[in-house]
């Protein structure tokens, strides 16, 4: 556990919260604990007031991640968990929890494999002017050969194609979200002018993947465009975040390679002509505090024996190629023989369990319990003061610019963050008391960004 003697003196401003929703909790065994809502996955209010506590604590954003399809895979191992199998549609849910919030930013995944820009753009556009600025998408390009099946695929596409078609996909998104100058929409009663055509562009885009004429029929978002967020371990991933994202999420429990992480891709910004301050790196982590750190390894171990071999074995198969492990031993390693070379589906997901098999030299079921209690990111014991130390090291020492925090227990893990961990990070300077501004760039020290149509006229964030 870090200390507070490893935390340098120097700064760079206050770190950035994210919570990724759960209405039970991320842990694989959190549904069962009898400190859940068992029917909170389809509770409006359940979500309500899970998002009200985190706009209490002044989080930057709330995120829902999102799936095109249900799990394939072992059924009998699939029956036990949750994961994927009962979760709402992200703009459905973030669209309703404009109305009961203020100021919390509101963000969720679609994908770029199985919807299209002119589509998609619309709808983010409308989320921001529905919220006054507070939309963020994460862009994806689905990890999975289920969701392929819904829409006409042969499963999961090519890596290359996915991640080519995305980058043409976010680049229509652009244009589009530029279809109108600010002000282009004079509403002159005098002269009866609702609009200026001479600040409307179409889009004539004609590409390998897609034709969008445009324009969008809404205006401008308050933002310019949405927050732009990615989850991208692999190499087309760093490059495409470079150039267009603003938030990236990392889920890597090595600080040491967390680091170079964080080198690697802010040090790719500049041929894209953008500055490294104007992309956020914030990690996955899980949280248990105790009022001591015995309480907390207690609370872990006991979520832990709680994880059914059959879920831990799914956990692990899926993440590594969709390979089959139930016929092995639980006690011993898996046989080098059977993990495939490279990853198909989620990067990061397999290179940490690659880590974790060369240099643990874990078995298997090792494994599964190390990996499956936060799909192989952090996973933070202790105090409210270790757990803040830890935050304030890998913040301070260029390894992450925030966090996207998950708790293992839902609403327990939440509360117990927001009362107890929060109050630390809050004292030292590194965590808001109140909201500065009141759009998501805002929260995040983004600018908003120009139109390509008046280039001339860039806006700070509030």
């Amino acid at each position: 556990m870090v200390t507070s003697q490893d935390v340098p003196s120097n700064r760079k401003g206050q770190m950035k919260p994210g919570w990724v929703m759960s209405p039970v909790g991320n842990h694989p065994a959190a549904w069962l604990h009898p400190g859940t809502e068992l029917h909170g996955a389809t509770s409006f209010a359940h979500h309500v007031k899970l998002v009200r506590m985190a706009e209490s604590a002044k989080f930057d954003f709330v995120f829902q991640a999102d799936a095109a399809g249900a799990r394939d895979g072992n059924m009998r191992a699939l029956s036990r968990a949750p994961r994927v199998m009962n979760i709402w549609e992200p703009l459905s849910l973030l669209s309703a929890l404009v109305g009961a919030t203020e100021r919390i930013g509101l963000a969720g995944t679609m994908s770029t494999s199985y919807f299209e820009p002119y589509d998609l753009a619309r709808q983010f556009a409308s989320l921001d002017h529905l919220s006054r600025g507070r939309a963020g998408w994460n862009v994806v390009t689905s990890a999975h050969p289920a969701g392929g099946y819904n829409f006409g695929r042969d499963g999961l596409e090519d890596h290359v194609l996915r991640h080519e078609r995305a980058r043409e996909f976010v680049k229509i998104c652009f244009g589009l979200w530029d279809s109108w100058d600010d002000d282009a929409f004079v509403l002159d009663r005098a002269t009866g002018v609702y609009f200026d055509p001479d600040k409307m562009h179409c889009l004539h885009h004609k590409g390998k993947h897609f034709a969008v004429r445009g324009p969008l029929n809404i205006a401008r978002p308050p933002q310019g465009r949405p927050v732009i967020i990615q989850a991208g371990g692999a190499e087309a991933g760093k490059e495409l975040a470079a150039e267009t994202a603003e938030v990236i999420f990392t889920r890597d429990a090595s600080l040491d390679h967390a680091r170079r992480f964080y080198a690697d891709v802010k040090g790719r910004m500049a041929r894209f002509g953008r500055a490294p301050e104007h992309l956020k790196i914030m990690a996955g982590l899980t949280t248990i505090v105790g009022r001591t750190a015995a309480d907390a390894e207690e609370n872990f171990a006991e979520l832990q024996s709680m994880i059914h071999p059959d879920v831990g074995l799914e956990l692990l198969s899926e993440d590594l190629k969709g390979i089959d492990l139930f016929d092995l031993s639980l006690d011993q390693p898996i046989p080098r023989e059977r993990i495939p070379a490279t990853a198909v589906r989620h990067k990061q997901f397999f290179d940490q369990i690659i880590r974790l098999i060369d240099e643990k030299h874990l078995t298997l079921r090792q494994l599964y319990l190390r990996y499956g209690a936060a799909r192989g990111g952090d996973v933070i014991r202790g105090t409210a003061s270790q757990i803040a130390d830890y935050m304030e090291y890998a913040f301070s020492n260029d390894v992450r610019d925030g966090f996207m925090l998950t708790f293992s227990l839902v609403p327990g893990g939440l509360n117990d963050f927001i009362d107890l961990v929060v109050p630390e990070p809050r004292r030292r300077g590194l965590f808001r008391a109140e909201y500065e501004g009141t759009t998501l760039r805002s929260h995040l020290g983004l600018p908003r960004p120009a139109s390509r149509h008046a280039p001339a006229r860039d806006l700070a964030a509030e």
